[in-house]
């Protein structure tokens, strides 16, 4: 498949947003996006891959009528990718990120990341989540702010994908047992893989289920750390299940949810009985800390 290239460089903040723009607001969106720091200069740099120059080229459009009214100079680059090496480069470009005590990096980049005792190995690829996204950011700083008070001895990573999240809370937290759970078959064989390739298999569980349909989710005891990094719509319509899953002095952190659907997210996890504990916003996108 031909693609092409849609390129720009910005300041770090101005970043996050053209990167929430092309994914939120352009219709239809790149086919994938990814945000760098441009070494030796003071830009970052976002790449967004198109499947053809028309699309590219509607995309820039539609992206630069975006970022003026946000007062944002961008002028978008838009060049043909050859097919062979597409996915290499993009995943080559991807830097570490580090979100509190954690540092997540492609294999690339594993001489950088030697001796981080948090660092977490997750290679772009089929399943969502190397935390270039701000929704996983959002969840990894929310996790490292909540090990840093407490044990969590179980915890449910629901809609896992690249098991990042469990995998997290496993290195932060070696006591604390985790059920990563995911609808995709394809996204669990990712998970586990990313479980092994990171030394926490022994200890975190991947299975697949949609929502909470499995014996392991329903039955077994209340979970003290609940993380679902997944949509707005399905997390408010989960609100119920899953407030009945979370032990009573129990922590439940969400992703997935633009900050202008958050409220009705917290109406009806607060119906649920839960308290929000904690709203952060990150590039246009909210983490929600909830608790009894």
């Amino acid at each position: 498949m031909s693609l092409y290239k849609l390129t720009l460089d910005c300041e770090r903040g101005h970043a996050r947003t053209v990167c929430a723009l092309l994914e939120e607001a352009v219709d239809p969106p790149p086919l994938a996006v990814s945000q760098f720091e441009v070494p030796g200069t003071p830009h970052w740099r976002v790449e967004a891959y198109c499947a053809s120059q028309a699309a590219a080229e509607a995309v820039a459009a539609a992206l630069a009528d975006l970022a003026v009214a946000r007062s944002i100079a961008v002028t978008p680059a838009v060049e043909a990718v050859p097919d062979e090496n597409w996915v290499a480069l993009s995943q080559a470009a991807l830097p570490p990120v580090e979100a509190g005590r954690f540092l997540v990096h492609g294999s690339h980049d594993r001489a950088r990341a030697r001796g981080r005792h948090l660092a977490i190995e997750i290679d772009a690829g089929e399943a969502f989540g190397t935390a270039h996204h701000a929704t996983t950011e959002g969840c990894l700083l929310a996790i490292d702010r909540l090990l840093r008070r407490r044990h969590f001895a179980r915890v449910l990573d629901l809609g896992t994908g690249s098991g990042v999240l469990a995998i997290a809370v496993a290195l932060a937290d070696p006591h604390a047992s985790v059920i990563a759970s995911d609808i995709d078959a394809r996204a669990c064989e990712v998970a586990a893989g990313n479980c092994r390739g990171n030394g926490v298999a022994a200890r975190v569980r991947v299975v697949e289920a949609v929502g909470l349909a499995h014996a392991r989710l329903r039955n077994d005891a209340a979970f003290d750390l609940i993380l679902a990094n997944i949509l707005a719509e399905p997390l408010r319509a989960m609100a119920p299940a899953l407030a009945r899953r979370l032990a009573p002095s129990g922590s439940l952190v969400l992703s997935g949810i633009l900050v202008r659907q958050a409220p009705e997210v917290i109406a009806a996890y607060r119906a649920a009985g839960l308290t929000l504990v904690r709203h952060d916003r990150l590039a246009g996108w909210s983490t929600l800390t909830f608790g009894r």
